[in-house]
């Protein structure tokens, strides 16, 4: 069945769905006026429930509860009929607002209607410190921080469509955005991320950062953090009061702020890492082989919950074991999954089927019931975050009990969210693994051969140093994503085709440049180097150069206009040192110099290439 308009008879329907099918109005065509086919409502207390089934001019939709019924009605607008259920009681996602890229109100609005058609009804939004806290003017300073009025307009219109928006903070760790400035937040800082326990200044910030969020959003749970605080103690803590046993500090902090929370009529979560990395020497997570001393376990503040987060493992068994580990320390988990937007041009839907089937998987085989999906912005939020709809699309399929059927996919996300699914398929190949093996892969990115310093070639010899085969497996990639997307670049309803095409484009050009290159220097082909100066070059600035105003152009159509300047420094620096690279050729080829060193000398060691710093220069002075 073709998508067609929509109509509701509001005296029919349920008042509990009046509201989404209003919101949804605003951008897809349903009206409680006309349309093509009548929207007809029965519930049912088959839990989960949701199905659609067309009768001449009426589409049938059974439903358990709001969520099941705006799924049913993406369906509807994309000529689908369904029987669906799911186990989830909440499903939901994580936006990282923290690491530059802060979401416009009116385009988090956007995501929100699409997360209600595919089914979702949490989100939160990861704030550690863009927010307008009173009287902390660092707070979100030149970062596009949230205002008070932004959030509550934001929590009115998720409700609206049946979605519960969660406060998403830190309390204890990753504040190093306002513990740069020593002046105002020294007496708070323990280390340079971790703020310091048993310091009254640091409970005063605390409160009004509860105060915030209590006032911002209608939920009564709230996100706290408090996760990867590995230096915990470590540092002003330990001059003042000398060495304390971690998983004291922490539980006597985390009580302390569990009281506070309930004060504010807040059930805190908090991410559940640390309790099981101090239980080991290394401070890892995912360690099986050691146990949270009892006394700790005793002393863990009960009036909370926490947040068991994977987004690595690719064995349904060890989700299960793991899940099973916080229940008998007395937790039932949330768990918080993850689709790759991190480290990746582009959502990384390889990765996502590798990891999020088999988290799935396991919540439903020990009949867990509530998860969401993280979103992260590491190093500078470079992702073409819209890409993440195709992802949204498919892990909602998952938790409905679909099986990924290429066809039902295609019409969903078109339907609801515009664009192509195999298109963004094909430009999700950006993240692909390219190296021998995905664990290697997984510690290496396009991104970072996209700022790769194209003479000294630091993510190159690395990239080589993992894998000979590297250099002609990149470009064959890089070649294939651009030819099968050549003539689908105005697809841009939502993840925008074309600036995937861009970085292809470019990559290809860069790493084909730099091999031609070094081929040439090493053999003393002037004639070649002469060609790649004269010719390949101003290509490549050119290509450089679209790609630049494609990121500008994404930032600006999502994101408050903050952060943008971290991307657009990487990318004048890249132009320039293209350019540096055109005169030392000439140069050398002049004559004026006698070699180019910057080409010369390699490890045979592989580097930390994940790390923008790390590909820019080999000088930490940056």
């Amino acid at each position: 069945m073709s998508q067609k308009s929509l109509f509701w008879n509001q005296a029919k329907t349920p008042s509990e769905l009046h509201s989404i099918l209003e919101t949804l109005a605003v951008e897809y065509p349903i009206s409680p006026v006309n349309g093509e086919v009548e929207l007809c409502f029965t519930q049912t207390e088959s839990k989960g429930k949701s199905s659609v089934k067309f009768t001449a001019g009426k589409a049938e939709i059974t439903y358990n509860r709001p969520v099941d019924a705006a799924r049913a009605i993406g369906n509807a607008l994309a000529g689908l009929e369904s029987d669906e259920h799911t186990e989830f009681k909440t499903y939901g996602i994580m936006l990282d607002c923290s690491r530059n890229a802060v979401m416009t109100v009116a385009h988090f609005k956007k995501w929100l209607r699409r997360l209600a058609l595919m089914g979702y009804n949490m989100a939160m939004l990861y704030t550690e410190d863009t927010y307008q806290l009173p009287g902390e003017p660092f707070f979100g300073y030149k970062r596009g921080p949230y205002t008070m009025a932004e959030m509550k307009e934001i929590d009115v219109y998720a409700r609206a469509l049946g979605i519960e928006m969660i406060a998403c903070l830190q309390t204890l760790g990753h504040m190093e955005q306002i513990l740069q400035w020593h002046n105002a937040y020294g007496k708070v800082r323990d280390t340079a991320s971790v703020l310091l326990v048993d310091e009254d200044a640091t409970y005063t910030l605390i409160d009004k950062m509860l105060a915030f969020w209590s006032e911002a959003l209608s939920s009564r749970r709230i996100h706290i953090g408090m996760d990867e605080t590995h230096d915990l103690g470590r540092g002003r803590f330990m001059d003042l009061y000398g060495y304390e046993r971690g998983f004291d500090i922490f539980n006597r902090h985390f009580g302390k702020v569990e009281k506070m929370c309930e004060k504010y009529n807040l059930r805190p979560m908090i991410w559940s890492d640390m309790y099981f990395r101090m239980a080991n020497p290394q401070q890892a997570y995912y360690d099986l082989g050691h146990d949270i001393p009892q006394d700790v376990v005793d002393m863990i503040p009960r009036h909370s919950d926490l947040v068991y987060w994977d987004y690595y493992h690719q064995d349904k068994q060890f989700y299960i074991d793991f899940i099973e580990k916080h229940r008998e320390i007395g937790y039932e988990p949330l768990m918080g999954s993850g689709l790759w937007t991190w480290g990746r041009l582009w959502n990384d839907h390889e990765q996502d089927v590798k990891t999020v089937k088999p988290c799935l998987q396991a919540c439903r085989e020990t009949k867990l019931d509530e998860v969401f999906f993280t979103l992260w912005g590491d190093s500078g939020a470079f992702c073409e975050i819209n890409s993440v709809l195709a992802g949204f699309c498919w892990a909602a399929e998952l938790a409905y009990g679909g099986d990924e059927n290429a066809e039902r996919l295609e019409a969903q996300f078109r339907a609801i969210a515009g664009g192509s699914y195999k298109n963004h398929l094909t430009a999700a190949k950006l993240g692909a693994h390219i190296l021998k093996n995905a664990k290697e892969a997984l510690t290496v990115g396009a991104p970072f051969l996209l700022w790769d310093d194209p003479l000294l070639g630091i993510c190159w010899d690395s990239k080589l140093n993992t894998d000979p085969g590297f250099v002609d497996k990149a470009v064959k990639l890089y070649d294939s994503i651009c030819a099968e997307l050549a003539d689908q670049r105005d697809d841009n309803a939502a993840g925008d085709i074309n600036h995937a095409w861009l970085y292809a484009d470019f990559l290809r050009r860069k790493v084909a440049f730099r091999r031609d290159l070094l081929k040439a220097y090493e053999s003393g082909d002037k004639a070649a180097m002469r060609s790649l100066a004269d010719k390949t070059l101003p290509e490549m600035l050119a290509s450089c150069g679209a790609v630049t105003a494609s990121i500008r152009k994404m930032w600006h159509k999502y994101f408050k206009p903050f952060g943008l300047e971290v991307l657009q420094i990487r990318q004048g620096g890249q132009l320039l040192r293209l350019e540096e690279a055109g005169k030392r050729i000439n140069e050398y080829l002049d004559g004026v110099i006698a070699s180019i060193p910057e080409l010369e000398g390699k490890t045979d060691q592989p580097t930390s290439d994940n790390v923008y710093k790390c590909v820019a220069t080999g000088s930490t002075h940056i």
